[in-house]
């Protein structure tokens, strides 16, 4: 029997609902086998911003126990699945920070030849869901990674409506987390684990 499947689930979240769905993948990919870390990136904003927004704060207080995610997470993994919120249609300002500061690591092509995945939320219904994963996704193919979204593999999908990764919309805190996000996230952790250990055992 071969060894689990190394996954980093790394993300940022302000108020809540990409942990939440980070979470879920979490716990859909363990019951797929996979060894998982669950990393979130530093906050960079500013004190005055985050006490702003009451659940910004409640989520930062929230999550404090989790692990910064480091450079060596992803070295270690087989796969990586990141998560962030859109800005204007992007990934957030912290996501991009810790992506821009692994150049060591892609110098020393040891982000390549691992599987990565994306998942995001919006506010509204069209807020940037597919140009967030796709401007994300923008890395993964200078990394020399292997993309793997969940594509139209499941039945799911086609009510979800997402290929590129799991979206929420959460119209700013009205719509929680449901059924149909975590069976997007289920989908996604369990081709992301699957493919993954197909390439690491087909490599050895």
């Amino acid at each position: 029997m071969s060894s689990p499947v190394k996954l980093a689930v790394v993300y940022y979240s302000a108020t809540g609902v990409v942990a939440e769905i980070a979470n879920a993948l979490v716990s859909e990919a363990e019951a797929a086998g996979a060894e998982v870390r669950l990393r979130r990136v530093a906050e960079l904003a500013p004190e005055e911003a985050i006490d702003s927004n009451p659940a910004w704060r409640a989520n930062l207080e929230a999550t404090r126990a989790i692990a910064e995610v480091t450079p060596d997470d992803l070295v270690w993994a087989d796969a990586v699945i990141f998560g962030s919120p859109t800005r204007y249609g992007n990934i957030a300002a912290q996501l991009k920070q810790f992506i821009d500061s692994l150049g060591p690591q892609w110098q020393q092509g040891l982000l390549a030849d691992k599987v990565y995945s994306g998942f995001t939320s919006t506010s509204t219904k069209h807020g940037g869901q597919e140009s967030t994963l796709l401007a994300l996704y923008n890395s993964v193919h200078h990394f020399g990674g292997i993309l793997v979204g969940p594509g139209y593999t499941d039945g799911s999908k086609f009510v979800d409506g997402n290929p590129y990764g799991t979206g929420h919309v959460d119209g700013q805190g009205q719509f929680k987390v449901d059924g149909e996000t975590r069976q997007a996230a289920a989908v996604q952790a369990r081709r992301v684990v699957n493919i993954a250990r197909a390439l690491r055992d087909g490599a050895a």
